[in-house]
């Protein structure tokens, strides 16, 4: 049978990626467009500049470096937290071990809004407004869940003689948490962590609420508010503020996306 031509399938999907990055290649476009032609939105930067970079470089490298600082942070926490308590709910015979995932999805679907009112008043209390730490914590609530979740379902899939096979020499749980189970998690624990980064790094909700008034200390998703005001916007700075807060995103994905993918499928066949 000859086979059917799948060049309309081709064009089709280079036609719809294109339409999805197009608002990326915009963003990069009015980055190098001076102020004065922005308006005349051109399809390249005609009235070439770095001006608007050299904007960005003087205002908001402090709002950069927290956000990186906060991003790390939560990826550190949410794994000291995740990973002992897959451990737990997988491996662990204890009381209400089996409503743990249940709790922890109802936890995924509160609204970040819901959780930023009642962070305000309880970091209000414990003196953590406008504070980094304030930050970690509250991104972590969202990332921890999800953490959990994700690595319960992996370690459920890990061949139970080989637990047992290491309990019967003489391993005890931190041993055979730390060099049996951390090893094979590798593909699930990138996936986390970058999941993890990529929440705190985009994360506007709680930084607006919890961290308004934080000074230089802001994450950059508050930062690039510097540059809109009631009666002024500078459109090329924030594009190229945008620009830079995009690059260590997409880095990221790059370097991780073969680990992203076995992780995201990891616990959804069982043997």
């Amino acid at each position: 049978m000859k086979p059917r031509p799948t060049w309309w399938k081709t064009l089709i999907a280079i036609l719809i990626t294109m339409v999805m990055l197009f608002p990326l290649y915009w963003m990069i476009n009015i980055s190098f467009t001076q102020r004065r032609s922005i308006r005349a939105a051109d399809l390249y930067p005609k009235d070439f500049t770095l001006s608007n970079y050299s904007a960005m470089i003087h205002t908001q490298l402090p709002y950069l470096g927290t956000s990186l600082l906060i991003a790390f942070s939560v990826v550190i926490v949410t794994l000291i937290i995740a990973l002992p308590a897959s451990y737990a709910l997988s491996f662990l015979n204890f009381a209400g071990s089996r409503s743990m995932n249940f709790i922890l999805i109802l936890a995924q679907m509160i609204p970040a809004v819901v959780m930023s009112l009642g962070f305000y008043q309880i970091f209000n209390d414990l003196g953590l407004l406008d504070s980094i730490p304030g930050l970690i914590l509250a991104d972590s609530t969202l990332s921890v869940p999800f953490a959990v979740i994700l690595q319960t379902a992996f370690m459920q899939t890990m061949p139970k003689s080989l637990i047992e096979a290491a309990k019967i020499d003489g391993a005890s749980n931190w041993r055979i948490f730390m060099e049996i189970v951390i090893p094979l998690s590798r593909n699930t624990i990138v996936t986390t962590s970058l999941f993890a980064f990529l929440w705190s790094w985009s994360d506007f909700m709680f930084a607006s609420t919890l961290n308004a008034g934080g000074g230089k200390m802001r994450p950059i998703t508050m930062g690039i508010y510097d540059f809109i005001s009631a009666n002024n916007e500078e459109w090329g700075p924030l594009m190229a503020t945008a620009v830079m807060a995009s690059v260590p995103t997409a880095v990221l994905l790059l370097v991780a996306q073969k680990y992203v993918a076995a992780g995201v499928t990891a616990g959804a066949i069982k043997d």
